[in-house]
């Protein structure tokens, strides 16, 4: 079912629509907020921000997925996406994810009583082995 879903919202047209309008939004300070990328993206305008952009964010992922660099920004003042004008900012952009990911996992560890290195090896074993369990 997901992935019926995730074909309804992956079509070339969405893609398309998607990198013609990022190409107008070329760093931070340029980047469209979601409700504005949607309707763009998915030509309507949406009418609950929290449901209607499941879609849209679910597109990104899928293409970044795919090594498309789309990066996001979250200020009080709303956000958005854009693409990176410069390699700095696309580096600044992946320490961003490497901090939110490495915090998550230094929450997990925690909770699982046992050092972050630990866990590290867990996960790492865990994906050598082909195990599909959570570590």
């Amino acid at each position: 079912m997901i992935k019926e879903k995730i074909n309804e919202i992956d079509t070339p047209e969405a893609r398309s629509r998607m990198l013609a309008e990022l190409t107008s939004h070329v760093g931070e300070p340029n980047a469209i907020g979601m409700a504005a990328l949607y309707e763009t993206v998915f030509d309507r305008p949406w009418e609950h921000k929290i449901n209607d952009t499941r879609a849209l964010r679910r597109l990104i992922t899928v293409m970044r997925a795919e090594g498309v660099p789309i990066c996001s920004v979250s200020t009080t003042s709303g956000g958005g996406y854009f693409l990176a004008a410069a390699g700095s900012e696309l580096l600044a952009y992946l320490r961003r994810n490497e901090r939110r990911a490495l915090q998550i996992l230094m929450r997990n560890a925690k909770i699982k009583r046992i050092s972050l290195p630990n866990y590290l090896g867990q996960i790492r074993m865990n994906t050598e082995g082909g195990n599909e369990e959570a570590a």
